[in-house]
């Protein structure tokens, strides 16, 4: 999210206690006092995810001076590793939302910057598929969406037709998108690293953000390195070795950003909304030379996510995910440095068996094997409906 600036100091003259505003200042004496070292600079980014690459990628591009942190050992360790690597068309949002209109628009600009720049995707096109009558309307409601968005081409087919293009699949139903397709996002990272890198972005890895305070126009951030946080016990405060004075902060922390904005002293916590984590695990295809499917194979969406769906990759591999489990967020330093379980477990497949089968009959027992599995950081929870992205705005301030 983007807040203003003035806008933010307002609503904490309202808000603030006296209480508070003296433990801003409290905390401002405390690292004063300790002598931390002190730097001013131009930008930071706060996570060098793919969000942040391209950020930090715009900004150097215009001349700004930009510093990139994160608290991992390189670029993109967390969500943007953890995908299923698909451009998606923009069918599935409300009209006039900014979830379609940055969809429809960052799938063109994506597909181009790849074609201009090298890096490996693919226009595969996906199939909408509906098994049954009770899925007829869902699916007619995903063509209209999708119309209204703008989303080129959408064809509704016959199961005849998309069975003709796909032996494998069995439906009644099924959209065609043809403009849907897939990238190799480490590519894509680096290849926005390497932009970043030539316009004078200074990448810092390791180095982990545990908060900051506001002092006067500035959002002062504290930084430990990530090995000494690593061995942090508890049984003393968090006290910051660095102390960054940037005149624009952009925190793209992913998974983290909620936590990492609640330890923003001076930040009204009123204008952070509330976090959810859904996890989803993935399964690869195995036993088989040639890939079932050419095109991406999605089912009507579930509460929480798209749907136990199919994907490949550029080298050809298949692979089936991701499911949704609800999960518990973590304490904030396991967070800041991405201690999520990330495990997959081979039992999980009993679940992913009968949806699969739904519309991949032969599917054979014992086929499925466990790959990886992601996280989705979201402002809506189980059984809410889906939020539009939040965008508020400060000068100093990018909050995404």
């Amino acid at each position: 999210m983007l807040l203003r600036w003035k806008q933010t100091l307002q609503s904490l003259k309202r808000t603030a206690t006296i209480s508070k505003a003296q433990a801003i200042k409290n905390l401002s004496t405390q690292i004063k006092k300790q002598d931390v070292p002190s730097e001013k600079l131009d930008c930071v980014v706060i996570g060098a995810g793919v969000v942040g690459l391209a950020i930090a990628r715009e900004l150097a591009s215009k001349g700004r001076e930009v510093m990139v942190l994160d608290s991992a050992s390189t670029f993109g360790t967390g969500t943007s590793s953890r995908n299923s690597e698909v451009i998606h068309a923009g069918i599935y949002y409300p009209p006039g939302s900014l979830k379609a209109l940055f969809c429809v628009r960052g799938r063109e600009l994506l597909y181009k910057y790849c074609y201009e720049h090298g890096v490996p995707c693919k226009q595969t096109g996906k199939l909408i598929v509906a098994t049954g009558p009770l899925e007829f309307s869902k699916l007619n409601e995903l063509m209209n969406r999708g119309t209204q968005n703008g989303v080129d081409s959408l064809k509704m087919l016959d199961g005849f037709e998309a069975m003709k293009m796909e032996p494998e699949l069995q439906c009644k139903k099924a959209l065609l998108s043809p403009v849907s397709g897939i990238v190799d996002s480490h590519s894509l990272m680096l290849s926005l690293v390497g932009e970043a890198e030539n316009n004078g972005t200074t990448f810092s890895y390791n180095s982990t953000v545990i908060g900051g305070h506001l002092e006067g126009n500035c959002l002062h951030l504290h930084i430990v390195e990530s090995k000494d946080l690593e061995n942090w016990n508890g049984d003393y405060p968090l006290q910051p070795e660095l102390v960054l004075v940037p005149n624009l902060v952009v925190n793209s922390a992913g998974l983290s950003s909620l936590a990492l904005a609640k330890r923003f002293h001076g930040l009204d916590s009123c204008i952070i909304p509330p976090g959810f984590f859904a996890r989803g695990c993935y399964f690869t295809l195995s036993s088989t030379k040639v890939p079932p499917f050419e095109h991406l194979i999605y089912p009507i969406p579930e509460d929480g996510g798209l749907g136990v769906h199919v994907t490949l990759d550029l080298d050809g591999q298949l692979k089936f995910g991701p499911d949704v489990e609800w999960i518990d967020s973590i304490d904030d330093v396991s967070s800041f440095l991405n201690k999520y379980d990330y495990s997959v477990s081979a039992s999980r497949a009993e679940r992913f068996y009968p949806e699969i089968r739904k519309y991949y009959p032969n599917l054979k027992d014992g086929s499925l094997q466990p790959s990886y599995s992601g996280i989705r950081p979201k402002i809506s929870g189980p059984r809410q409906s889906p939020i539009d992205f939040v965008i508020q705005v400060i000068e100093v301030f990018l909050f995404l």
